[in-house]
């Protein structure tokens, strides 16, 4: 018996091998299968050097082992072999899904293709993945519809498409029981918030926001028992908060911002006892704020600003001991503010600016260290400015402006070590600006405008060296400007009206380089107008009027190209306006009445629009505008009037007249006389081919000057040289210092050197701060040089290969990084014909005495023309060159982009950064894992915290010049932009 029973046991062996085997083909075939669908997805992909998904093959490294899916990157297989998990996020990406093998997964449970550069639609057959759980294609480049097919996901849990390019509705995906994550947020979706939305019982996370989703907000979103945060902000929403809401008791976020919603707060708000973040800003509530929010006791955050909310701020709100930002202005509250508003002590951000609040400020406020943002503008609270509010370590912005406060400022202010922000205008502040104003060193803003101040401005104001806009107009400040103030370079806004400054307008005002606003008016300054001011190249706007000031306007006040508006009425100018003027297309405002002026207005659009009271109230002004006489029939007048005056001289003066005559007379022959002596030199001048073009100076003088000056262009006042030219150092009898660039010889073809001219001419209306200023050049066939501005410095490549390196600390270099690139987007975006370095290194950027960048060598500047293919010959430095010059030889802005992005990283990294640049991606900025510390320069300290997340900024925006297709580059426009924030 036992026998049998063991033969009957190994007859069946030979069957469980043989569907062992059959099942072992199966798995491998189809995971062979799965494999050659995938390379055929990745084929479809943009590959640059073949760098893309390196593990993706057929064949190991060992070519006689064969690869399967389940050891390639991103890839996960179950038991069986087959693939359960693709996770390839961030690995650079760019292509489409039309290619991607839905079909093949029909076990995937796991799908994550994130922070890549994926576009196109999403295809229909994503809804093959039946068994899947997670999806993720955040971040990337999507656009169309949302395919409904999403829908027939039914075991998904996580579904994440946020911040692409998304359009059309969202589709129905009502019936997803098990999904508890849904972020479609940064997209363009659009109409209403499906109601079946509210079937999800199991959703724990909703995120909508930021999109152009309409109409009102579904009550069944109260059915969502286990929702934890609803993000619906940023939409186009509108009608009433659902008082279904009363119902999500497990909410800890609740952000309703900047849509369009009407009515009233629900009371049942305050059952959602669990909030941490209630946002419902932007909209156009109404009503009160219900009694019921007291309940929320766990808040740290109740932002209700900009609505039509009125009554008064429950005083309960003092009590919430974890809040730390409330934001209640632009509403129509009144009464007075909680006075327990910091109890907790642990209060940064409070505004209830645009208000009607009344009465004095909490106590408790004055004892509140956390405050970090404190707006309470607009309102009619009143107190004694010059109490003791304490030192508040961390406050970065106090407005009280518009209130009813007054007293004198407390010294105590020049003591918050964090102050960037302090605006307390239109207020009854008294007394004087205390010097110890001074030591607040972070200040950026300061604004004491239509108070009651009194006395000199502080000579210590020179110490605010951060100070971006000063405004001081509508007080009793009186003496003169002080000197310390041309220090503040970074000032952009300087408003000093409606006071009583008398004497001369300081010179050195004309320091402040990034000034673009100035206003003087209303006070009694005297003397010229300082041409100085002609240096003020960003210059929009311009008031000097209401003085005494006197003279004729500086006709270099027409190097201000940005100037938009100009008043210099009631003064005493005098003489005509200078001709140049003509030339000041960007001007829109003009007002010069009630002077002394006198001779024809330029025909410019600004004179053309300008109402007649700009122009009333002078000499003789005269021109085809309205209310003026026109120059013709004025000059007629004139005429007459003179030959009057010349028979009544004639008969009064006859020995006189004969006098001045013959003294005319042999003037003219002495003339003659030295015309044509010297009428050979000028021919001989001719024939030698000799083309002097220096701006501002007499041309064969000062060429003769220079080769004087430099001893026939001796070795020994030669500062460097490159491969277009020598540098030299020439001191002109004048005192003036110049830098001298010595060309080789220039030998090209007439339509070479007629379109070297054409640049050069070009290059001569180049105004930027950081851009090296071009005297002119000189073209000959003994010498052929280019004059420009001597900068003390030296060039950057020296600098940081020295031990001068130090002194150039991050300030400092950081600095030097803006200073190029703004110089870089004035060429690129503010020329025209557009300018390109081509020859962007740290060797052609100069610094002056305070680290000033300024980017210098022209010499194989581009024009960029409209109308050209723009093709040139490879020209630049080893190491900035752009990695597309190499093939294509076409010009364009991104090759300068490239090589500021070298730029940037060596400026940080205090030498070339050639071991990154040879092992970056195609995509660095995506790609690049950033160690800071690695970046840095050792020979300086290290920086503080603030300075270290700035520098992590500007090396991710460095890595955003170095894409290596230039399409994919940033601008310097943008660059400048990300700088700027």
């Amino acid at each position: 018996m036992r026998l049998s029973i063991l033969k009957r046991e190994f007859s069946l062996v030979p069957l469980f091998l043989f569907i062992s085997l059959h099942f072992s083909l199966n798995v491998a075939s189809s995971s062979a299968e799965e494999a050659r669908a995938l390379l055929k997805w990745k084929a479809s992909l943009q590959n640059h050097n073949n760098s893309l998904l390196p593990s993706w093959t057929l064949y190991s490294a060992n070519a006689s082992n064969s690869s399967t899916p389940c050891t390639w990157l991103g890839i996960s297989c179950n038991h069986a072999g087959s693939i359960i998990s693709i996770n390839l996020t961030g690995t650079s990406l760019k292509g489409t899904l039309d290619k991607f093998p839905f079909s093949f997964f029909t076990q995937l449970s796991y799908l994550d293709l994130s922070l890549n550069q994926l576009y196109g639609n999403i295809p229909s057959q994503i809804g093959n993945l039946s068994q899947l759980k997670f999806l993720n294609l955040s971040a990337n480049h999507f656009s169309g519809k949302m395919p409904p097919e999403i829908g027939l996901l039914t075991n998904i849990e996580v579904l994440q498409i946020f911040v692409n390019h998304l359009n059309g509705s969202i589709p129905e995906v009502g019936h997803l029981s098990s999904l508890y994550n849904l972020a479609l947020d940064g997209n363009h979706l659009e109409g209403p918030i499906p109601a079946s939305l509210g079937n999800l019982s199991s959703l724990a996370r909703l995120y909508l926001y930021n999109n152009s989703l309409s109409g009102s907000i579904p009550e069944s979103i109260g059915n969502l028992s286990n929702l934890v945060e609803l993000y619906l902000d940023k939409n186009h929403l509108t009608g009433s908060i659902p008082s279904s809401f009363g119902n999500l008791r497990k909410l800890t976020k609740l952000q309703l911002f900047n849509n369009r919603l009407s009515g009233s707060i629900p009371p049942g708000i305050g059952n959602l006892k669990s909030l941490t973040v209630l946002s419902l800003a932007q909209n156009q509530l109404s009503g009160i704020i219900p009694s019921s929010i007291s309940n929320l006791s766990n808040l740290e955050s109740l932002h209700l600003y900009d609505n039509l909310l009125s009554g008064h701020i429950p005083p309960e709100i003092g009590n919430f001991f974890n809040l730390n930002s409330l934001s209640v202005g632009g509403n129509q509250f009144t009464g007075y503010l909680p006075p327990d508003i910091c109890r907790s002590g642990s209060l940064k951000y409070f505004s209830t600016h645009d208000n009607y609040f009344e009465g004095s400020l909490p106590k408790t406020l004055r004892n509140c260290t956390s405050l970090v943002r404190v707006r309470l503008e607009q309102n009619q609270l009143i107190g004694n400015f010059s109490e003791d509010f304490g030192i508040y370590p961390n406050l970065k912005l106090l407005d009280l402006s518009h209130n009813k406060f007054y007293g004198e400022i407390s010294s105590k202010w020049g003591n918050c070590p964090q102050l960037g922000i302090l605006r307390i205008a239109g207020n009854s502040i008294n007394g004087s600006i205390p010097p110890e104003i001074g030591n607040s060193t972070t200040l950026h803003e300061l604004d004491l405008s239509s108070n009651q101040l009194v006395g000199k401005i502080p000579v210590e104001i020179g110490k605010l060296t951060s100070l971006n806009d000063l405004i001081l107009n509508g007080n009793q400040l009186s003496g003169g400007i002080p000197l310390e103030l041309g220090l503040l370079t970074d000032l952009g806004y300087l408003d000093l009206s409606s006071n009583r400054f008398n004497k001369s307008i300081p010179e050195n005002l004309g320091n402040l380089l990034q000034l673009h606003y100035l206003n003087l008016s209303h006070n009694q300054f005297s003397e010229n107008i300082p041409v100085q001011l002609s240096k003020l190249v960003q210059m929009s706007d311009l008031d000097l009027s209401h003085n005494q000031l006197k003279g004729e306007i500086p006709s270099e006040l027409c190097n201000l190209e940005s100037l938009e508006k100009l008043n210099l009425s009631d003064n005493n100018l005098s003489g005509s306006i200078p001709t140049n003027f003509d030339n000041m297309h960007g001007l829109s405002s003009i007002d010069i009445s009630y002077n002394e002026l006198e001779g024809p207005v330029p025909n410019i659009k600004a004179f053309r629009d300008a109402p007649q009271v700009a122009l009333l109230g002078n000499k003789g002004l005269c021109g085809d505008v309205g209310g003026l006489q026109p120059c013709k029939a004025f000059m007629s007048h004139k005429h007459a009037l003179r030959k009057r005056r010349t028979i009544l001289f004639a008969i009064l003066f006859p020995l006189l007249g004969a006098l001045v005559l013959l003294i005319g007379l042999i003037g003219m022959l002495f003339t003659f006389q030295r015309r044509k002596k010297n009428s050979p030199k000028q021919e001989n001048n001719g024939n030698n081919q000799s083309l002097l073009s220096i701006l501002n100076f007499e041309g064969k003088l000062v060429y003769e000057e220079i080769v004087r000056a430099t001893n026939n262009f001796n070795d020994s006042y030669c500062i460097g040289r490159g491969g277009y030219g020598s540098v030299y150092k020439a001191e002109l009898p004048s005192g003036d210092i110049v830098a001298v660039k010595k060309l080789h010889s220039f030998t090209g073809e007439a339509t070479d050197q007629k379109e070297f001219l054409s640049e050069i001419r070009a290059l001569t209306e180049v105004r930027h701060r950081n851009i090296v200023k071009f005297y002119g050049f000189c073209s000959h066939t003994r010498h052929s040089f280019l004059l420009y501005e001597y900068l003390e410095r030296g060039s950057l490549t020296t600098i940081l290969s020295s031990d001068a390196a130090t002194e150039l600390d991050w300030s400092k270099r950081v600095n030097v990084i803006k200073g190029v690139a703004h110089a870089l987007c004035y060429m690129h975006h503010e020329c025209l014909p557009p300018i390109v370095h081509r020859d962007i290194s740290s060797k052609n950027v100069l610094l002056d005495f305070e680290y000033e960048a300024h980017v210098s060598d022209f010499g194989t500047a581009k024009l960029l023309k409209p109308d050209s293919s723009n093709w040139t010959e490879l020209a630049g430095t080893y190491g900035y060159v752009a990695p597309e010059l190499a093939y294509t030889m076409k010009v364009t802005k991104k090759c300068d982009v490239y090589s500021f992005g070298v730029l940037a990283l060596e400026v940080i990294k205090g030498k070339h950064p050639k071991d990154i640049l040879s092992s970056l991606p195609s995509s660095p900025a995506v790609n690049m894992k950033i160690a800071v510390n690695d970046m840095l320069d050792s020979r300086l300290p290290p920086p503080s915290l603030e300075v270290e997340n700035r520098l992590k900024s500007m090396i991710e925006m460095a890595f955003l010049c170095l894409d290596a297709n230039p399409e994919s580059r940033a601008t310097m426009h943008s660059v400048c932009q990300l700088l700027c924030n």
